[in-house]
């Protein structure tokens, strides 16, 4: 049986299979760490991108996940 964990991301509740770090959750949603304008937190904290694989990832927590995007 596969672990699952439960965490918010950008307000929605998602039930997603088990990651360990910022990294490896950006990875199973898709997202390119190395995109240019993506910031995420962790429970209110601003992750630096150069963090996102040493920090974890625990059921309960808050994720938001920003791309900012220029336009005119």
């Amino acid at each position: 049986m596969e672990r699952t964990m439960n965490i918010r991301i950008n307000g929605e509740n998602r039930e997603i299979p088990h990651v360990e770090t910022l990294a490896e959750l950006l990875a199973t949603l898709g997202i390119d760490t190395g995109s240019t304008g993506l910031a995420v937190a962790r429970n209110a904290d601003v992750i630096a991108r150069s963090r996102l694989a040493d920090t974890p990832v625990e059921d309960g927590d808050r994720i938001e996940i920003v791309h900012a995007v220029q336009g005119g």
